[in-house]
């Protein structure tokens, strides 16, 4: 079933001129094959419809169960240079939360926020 990714990590971000730092970690080491397998720079960069116009390099960090994502061109010229403020760092790791996955039934039991998946919250299907 396909899950937001909100259920399985947490996000943190950053920004230094044109460039975004996005940190995903999966709450439970369960969770982080799942992510390495369906969460690639490729489908990252995909998910932000065009907001990100370079590359996007993605780095595990196995021994914490997470991934760093290096966007390069995803803050329309940096801070200093952009109107666009809906780009910034701390926006971009919101946004990548609601990136779905697809989760096996047998971990569905170690989801954070099931309560939000029974009541059908945010359109996810359950």
């Amino acid at each position: 079933m396909k899950i937001q990714l909100q259920h399985l990590a947490h996000a943190r971000s950053g920004d230094k001129g044109d460039t975004s730092n996005i940190g995903v970690f999966a709450y439970e080491p369960e969770f982080y094959p799942l992510l390495k397998a369906q969460l690639t720079a490729e489908r990252l960069k995909a998910f932000y419809r065009g907001a990100i116009k370079g590359q996007v390099l993605r780095y595990e960090v196995d021994n914490i169960e997470a991934m760093n994502f290096v966007c390069h061109g995803a803050l329309g010229g940096g801070v200093s240079r952009s109107l666009c403020l809906d780009n910034y760092g701390k926006a971009l790791s919101a946004a990548v939360l609601g990136f779905e996955i697809e989760v096996p039934d047998h971990l569905m039991d170690k989801l954070h926020g099931k309560q939000l998946l029974k009541s059908g919250h945010r359109g996810v299907q359950i």
